[in-house]
C-alpha cells in the first residue's frame, strides 16, 4: 500500500509539472504533503519536513553563493575567451556549436560540481545560442547528460563516491572497468549533440550567422576586447576556487562564500555597486534556493514515511529467483526512474545496499551493482531532486516541464546506451 502511495505521489508531481497545472515549487510541496496526509502521516509531517530541510540546507546555501559568485563573473565577462574559441572553430554552424557544447560540458563535469559546470557552460554558450536563435534547451539537455555521465560515474564526483563508500569498494577496481563504457557513452552524447545541431540548421537566423562569421573573420566581435587586470584576477580566483574545490581543502559553502566576497571587492569596490550587484543576481539566486528547499520537503516526506523504501522493495520483488544473475541489469534499469525521482543519498545509501546484498547471494560482486547504480545519474540530472538543475533552468529562463518534455527521450536513450556499453565491455554481467 505504501509503495502505491509513493508511486502516486511521484506520478501526480510529474503530471502537474509537465502539464503545467502547477509550478514546480507548488507541485513538489503539495504532492507529497497531500499523499502523506492520505496515508495517515499528517501528525508527523512537521518532523519529516524539517528532516528534509536539514538535508538540503547546506546545498541551498552553497547554491545561493555559487549563483552570486558566477553572476559577478558573468558580469565581468570572464568566460568570453571560451566563447571566442568556440565561435572561431564553429564559424556560426549550429552543428559545431552544439558539439562544442558537449565537449565543454564533459570537460567541466570532471570537477564534479553541477552548479559550477552549468554556470561555465551557460556563460560560454548562451550568448551564442541567443544570437543565432538556437534552442537553448539543447544546452540544458547536452549539459545534463554530460554531467550525469561524467560527474555521476567518476569516483570523485559524489554519486559514485557514495556507492564506493557504502559498499566498501576499492575505487580503482570500480572505476577501471567502467572507463571503456564511459568513453563510448561520451561518443553517444556527442552524436546526440550532432543530431540536435543538425535539427537547428533550418531554424537559425541566417543573417545573424553571416554577421557573426564576418565579425569573427574581421576580428571585430565584442569578445575580442583586450582583458583588463580584473579579468586576470577573476580568472586566477576562479581557477583557485576550482582547485580548492577538487582538493577538498574546505567545505564548498565556505569556498564560495569566501570567493564571492573577494569577487565583490575586486569587481565592485564601491559600496553602492556591491549592493546593486547582490540585488541584481538575487533575482536568479532566490528562486533557486526556494526550489532546493522545496525539494528537501519532497525527499524528506518520501524518505521518512518509508515510501521510497517501499517502492524499492516493490520493484525488487519483480525479479524472479531464477533470474538472479540479471540483478546488475535490473539495478541499472530501475536506477533510471529511481535516479530521476530520488535524492542520491536515498538511492545510494538506502536502495543500493539492498540490491547489493541480494546480488551477493548469486555470487555477483558489489562493484557491478555500483557501476549499474550510477546509470541513473544521467536521468537524475533532469529530475526534481537534482539541485543544480534549478540553477540551469534559471539561467536559461525555462521551466521544468518544458525541459523534461524536450530532453526525456534523449536522456533515456543515453541511459540505455550506457547500460548497453557496460554489458558490451564487461563492466556489468548478465550471466551467472
Amino acid at each position: 500500500m505504501l509503495a502505491v502511495v509513493g508511486f502516486a505521489t511521484l506520478g501526480s508531481f510529474m503530471v502537474a509539472v509537465m502539464r503545467r497545472w502547477a509550478t514546480a515549487f507548488v507541485a513538489i510541496i503539495c504532492a507529497p504533503v497531500l499523499f502523506a496526509v492520505i496515508a495517515g502521516f499528517g501528525p508527523d509531517l512537521g518532523d519529516m519536513v524539517m528532516s528534509g530541510l536539514k538535508t538540503v540546507a547546506p546545498t541551498a546555501v552553497l547554491l545561493l553563493f555559487a549563483v552570486l559568485y558566477f553572476g559577478v563573473m558573468m558580469d565581468a565577462k570572464l568566460f568570453d575567451p571560451i566563447s571566442k574559441l568556440i565561435l572561431r572553430l564553429s564559424k556560426g554552424d549550429p552543428v559545431r556549436i552544439c558539439v562544442g557544447t558537449a565537449v565543454l560540458s564533459m570537460a567541466v563535469a570532471l570537477d564534479g560540481d553541477g552548479t559550477t559546470s552549468y554556470m561555465i557552460i551557460c556563460s560560454a554558450f548562451l550568448p551564442i545560442y541567443k544570437k543565432l536563435k538556437i534552442n537553448p534547451l539543447i544546452i540544458a539537455t547536452v549539459a545534463a547528460m554530460s554531467l550525469g555521465l561524467i560527474s555521476g560515474s567518476t569516483p570523485w564526483g559524489g554519486a559514485a563516491t557514495r556507492a564506493i563508500s557504502v559498499l566498501q569498494l576499492d575505487a580503482t577496481e570500480y572505476f577501471v572497468s567502467l572507463i571503456p563504457s564511459l568513453a563510448l557513452t561520451c561518443a553517444f552524447i556527442l552524436a546526440v549533440a550532432y543530431i540536435l545541431g543538425r535539427s537547428q540548421r533550418k531554424h537559425v537566423d541566417e543573417a545573424a550567422v553571416a554577421e557573426l562569421a564576418a565579425e569573427i573573420k574581421n576580428g571585430t566581435h565584442h569578445i575580442d576586447e583586450r582583458p583588463t587586470w580584473r579579468t586576470w584576477v577573476n580568472a586566477g580566483l576562479t581557477i583557485l576556487l576550482l582547485v580548492l574545490l577538487i582538493a577538498g581543502v574546505a567545505p564548498l559553502v565556505v569556498l564560495f562564500i569566501g570567493a564571492f566576497v573577494i569577487a565583490l571587492l575586486v569587481n565592485h569596490p564601491e559600496l553602492h555597486a556591491q549592493g546593486e550587484s547582490i540585488k541584481r543576481h538575487a533575482v536568479s539566486a532566490v528562486p533557486v534556493v526556494m526550489l532546493v528547499l522545496a525539494a528537501g520537503v519532497f525527499t524528506g516526506i518520501l524518505s521518512d514515511s518509508g515510501m521510497i523504501q517501499a517502492m524499492a522493495d516493490a520493484l525488487l520483488s519483480i525479479v524472479p529467483t531464477s533470474m538472479g544473475a540479471l540483478l546488475p541489469l535490473f539495478t541499472a534499469i530501475i536506477a533510471i526512474p529511481l535516479g530521476f525521482f530520488m535524492s542520491n543519498d536515498a538511492f545510494f545509501f538506502g536502495i543500493l545496499p539492498v540490491l547489493s546484498e541480494s546480488a551477493s547471494q548469486y555470487g555477483i560482486h558489489a562493484n557491478e551493482i555500483a557501476r549499474a547504480g550510477v546509470v541513473g545519474q544521467i536521468s537524475h540530472m533532469i529530475g526534481p531532486a537534482s539541485a543544480p538543475l534549478w540553477v540551469l533552468l534559471g539561467l536559461l529562463k525555462k521551466d521544468l516541464g518544458e525541459f523534461q518534455k524536450f530532453s526525456i527521450l534523449w536522456v533515456v536513450g543515453a541511459c540505455l546506451a550506457f547500460i548497453g556499453f557496460q554489458i558490451l565491455t564487461g563492466a556489468i554481467s548478465v550471466t551467472g
